[in-house]
């Protein structure tokens, strides 16, 4: 997981900036458990908690609000 794959949070549309919120909140999940067995293994625990969706949704909510940031919230 060393190699470089984010070169930019600039993004042209708001919609491409929330992808690449999920995409950040994805990618550091599996920074964090590289091991994909075991995440497939807990997926059952959180995929049916309204508390584990939350936050999962919190982190995405966070992420999305630094790229709008990066992007000046995509105002000219």
């Amino acid at each position: 997981m060393n190699d470089p794959w984010l070169d930019t949070l600039v993004t042209a549309t708001p919609q491409e900036g929330f992808e690449l919120a999920v995409l950040l909140s994805r990618r550091a999940v599996r920074y964090t458990q590289p091991d994909l067995s075991i995440l497939k293994k807990l997926r059952p625990e959180y995929a049916d908690s309204a508390d584990g969706l939350t936050a999962a949704s919190q982190v995405v909510a966070i992420n999305f609000q630094t790229v709008a940031a990066a992007n000046n919230y995509w105002r000219p």
